[in-house]
């Protein structure tokens, strides 16, 4: 009787015939998608040539350091600011928007200077102190215009020229500007003890004003503090950051190893410690809502108290804890109904796992492969930031007519000021200035500035696509050649990953930047997409924002479905050598093959069971929950001082979550680093398994290379 894999099928091709010289990945293959080499290795060229003219043309001192009318820089060496490192405004109820304020639009004239004014005075003021001592315009000088040494000059000439500010502040410098130094008294805002003042002009002012012209700045003040204490906390807990961070580099590599053993208990262990440790913080939880109900004031909501810097402030809220309740028993039952529908699966996981511990400890490696993805990585990183960062900065000084009057007809238009005072500007419009106005140019590759950026972002997302197919395709082949190799260990080859990597490298660097391209294509579209739905965020067109919503929908789906794609052509690459569009179209064949019949029925409960993308996937999902849990309540309970041993040893921290989450989100990559290795690794034995059971029906002439675990719990043999 013929075999069901053996028929072919008329929707997803022909099944694998027997081959008796087939040893696994095939070593004798040629060049595939050459055409897409060679445009990949000139993009790279491109790419390298877009570094360099961006390197020379950009600054980034003009995003570092801020510039002023003149269009010199606060603090740069060689010039009369280089000890004027603060950018100081001279009227600032001018700003109203703070964006405005740190991408220096405000229409007033910005000067540098080396310290923030500390106290409250006004040119009106200053001139009538100045009658009896010199002290008040020496002070008030240093905010003036250089040069300028004029105290007796009329006041309305001073503001029309603006020569100096109509009034000072007590200012602090943050992100090297000076801001009004708001302090909150009894609930109350005030400016060094003050809730009220005057300007030049004798027109009482309030505190209220200042803060709507730099709205957000006091959050922005706050952000820094916080910041500051984070530095320190890392500064006084990096040691144990680095001691956690090491056990867990050892408990995985310990973890993956056990599996080759103990996969069975390690499985059902991982699986009922998740339950038990979501269960314990629905507990936690549910005990923490409870007593807060009860208190009086807890019943305020989070948008009420609006975003607070002290995170502690959240936790002392009833909604809170009832937020992080429903989100435990959320993932609690989507975990235990995944185990009712997939129980029978777990028999599975515990043979490939078993299978995929086997052959990590033959290729051990593989282990450390990640950290190569990981460095080329950062290098894709870091040389796209200083592009980006370059590029932003590349341009030249513009300079504008800020005209006093409004119907100047000059107004706004470019300017140059070293021969701005020969012109008939400042005659057709008293008080107009040349200051500077932003960077930018008239160049064409001023102009295609922005297209230049989305091409660096596009070739970016093209790198890193192609770095992460690299590391599939490599760890592929080595567990292909594992696979299929009749004697193990003797027959594997040797330095399998070393083999795979030069095999992708010099044969299917095209193939893989072809699959990485499309993949690429679909994040710079929703890209876009997610730019497009900030800026309709407060658009009232329901109707656009649905369509909107519906696309990212749409293209968060085709991008899963592309990489689960690419993922298997890959390894179809690794193994034949074939090209992209072939390896994914025979990829997506053989499992569609394979997918519909070998799934255990009713009638089928005796073992006739294959594994799939979910077995690995259900194993990885629950060893990575509880490795994550674990470290995250071990890490709690000790940067809180809950653990007698070593109280006295744990520091004094400002935000115990700071290391906390360090050590949970370092721990998340040391384990997704592994298990990355071991999901290759189950992809790769699922699809060669597929492969033996179309080539070979298990008789002596032509027997299944699958190892007997596997082949007990998953055989499709002849007689079934």
């Amino acid at each position: 009787m013929a075999r069901k894999s053996d028929v072919p099928s008329p929707y997803y091709g022909e099944p694998s015939k027997f081959d008796p010289t087939f040893r696994g990945p095939i070593s004798n293959r040629s060049c595939t998608d050459v055409f897409c080499c060679v445009i990949f290795i000139i993009v790279i060229l491109g790419y390298i040539a877009l570094g360099t003219v961006a390197w020379l043309h950009g600054d980034p001192r003009k995003v570092i350091h801020p510039t002023d009318s003149y269009g010199q820089f606060c603090g740069q060496k060689g010039t009369p600011n280089t000890k004027k490192s603060i950018l100081f405004y001279f009227n600032i109820l001018k700003c109203a928007n703070p964006a405005v304020l740190i991408n220096l639009q405000c229409p007033t004239t910005q000067m540098c200077v080396s310290k923030c004014p500390d106290r409250f005075a006004t040119y009106t003021d200053m001139q009538l102190q100045y009658q009896i001592t010199a002290a008040p315009w020496e002070y008030y000088r240093l905010f003036c215009k250089p040069g300028f040494n004029n105290p007796t000059k009329p006041v309305a000439q001073v503001l029309r020229d603006e020569d100096c500010p109509s009034m000072i502040v007590p200012s602090r410098p943050f992100l090297q500007r000076c801001f009004p130094d708001f302090i909150t008294l009894n609930g109350t805002l005030t400016v060094a003890k003050r809730t009220h003042f005057k300007d030049a002009l004798d027109k009482a002012r309030s505190v209220t004003e200042l803060r709507d012209a730099a709205n957000g700045i006091t959050g922005l003040v706050d952000a820094k503090e916080v910041g500051m204490k984070i530095v320190e906390d890392y500064a006084a807990s990096w040691n144990w950051i680095l001691i956690g961070l090491v056990i867990a580099l050892v408990v995985s590599l310990i973890f993956i190893l056990l599996l080759r053993f103990t996969a069975g208990l390690l499985l059902w262990f991982t699986i009922i410690a998740v339950i038990l440790v979501i269960a314990y913080g629905i507990w936690h939880c549910y005990l923490e809502f409870s007593l807060l109900r009860q208190q009086p004031g807890a019943d305020v909501t989070i948008v009420d108290i609006g975003f607070q810097t002290d995170v502690t402030v959240y936790l002392h809220l009833s909604q809170t804890w009832l937020i992080f309740l429903i989100a435990l028993c959320t993932i609690e039952a989507s975990i235990l109904i995944i185990l009712i529908f997939l129980r029978k699966r777990v028999w599975i996981a515990i043979a490939l796992l078993r299978e995929g511990s086997k052959a990590v400890s033959y290729i051990m490696s593989t282990l450390f492969y990640p950290i190569i993805t990981f460095l080329l990585l950062a290098i894709c990183i870091s040389y796209f930031s200083v592009t980006s960062v370059f590029l932003a900065s590349s341009g030249d000084a513009i300079y504008k007519v800020m005209a006093a009057e409004p119907n100047c007809m000059y107004a706004n238009k470019t300017c140059d000021p070293e021969t701005f005072n020969k012109t008939n500007v400042s005659k057709t419009c008293p008080g107009a200035q040349c200051t500077f106005a932003f960077y930018g140019g008239e160049t064409p590759y001023h102009r295609y500035l922005f297209i230049l950026q989305l091409s660096n972002l596009l070739i970016f997302l093209w790198l890193v696509n192609f770095i992460i197919a690299l590391g599939q395709c490599t760890l592929a082949g080595a567990f292909a050649s594992y696979y299929w190799a009749r004697r193990k260990p003797q027959d594997i080859p040797t330095c399998p990953l070393f083999s795979s990597f030069s095999r992708a490298i010099r044969y299917h660097t095209g193939s893989l930047a072809f699959g990485a391209l499309i993949l690429a294509l679909v994040q710079m579209a929703r890209v876009i997409l997610e730019y497009l739905d900030s800026k309709l965020k407060g658009a009232s067109n329901v109707a656009a924002r649905f369509l909107l919503c519906c696309l990212k929908c749409c293209f968060w789906c085709l991008e899963r479905f592309i990489k689960f794609m690419n993922r298997n052509a890959y390894i179809m690459i690794a193994i034949y050598g074939k090209c992209f569009c072939t390896s994914a179209r025979d990829a997506f064949c053989l499992l569609m093959r394979n997918f519909p019949h070998k799934l255990p029925t009713s009638s089928d409960m005796d073992g006739r069971q294959t594994l799939n993308c979910i077995t690995g996937d259900l194993a990885g999902v629950f060893t990575m929950l509880c490795f994550l849990c674990v470290a995250g309540v071990i890490a709690f309970f000790f940067f809180t001082h809950k653990i007698p041993i070593v109280q006295e040893d744990v520091p004094t921290l400002h935000y115990y979550w700071v290391p906390l989450l360090t050590v949970i989100f370092g721990s998340y990559l040391i384990a997704h680093g592994f298990f990355s290795v071991y999901a290759m690794c189950v992809d790769t034995l699922f699809l060669c398994f597929c492969e033996d059971l179309e080539r070979n029906d298990g008789s002596p002439e032509k027997p299944f290379l699958m190892s007997a675990e596997l082949h007990s719990i998953l055989r499709k043999t002849e007689h079934h």
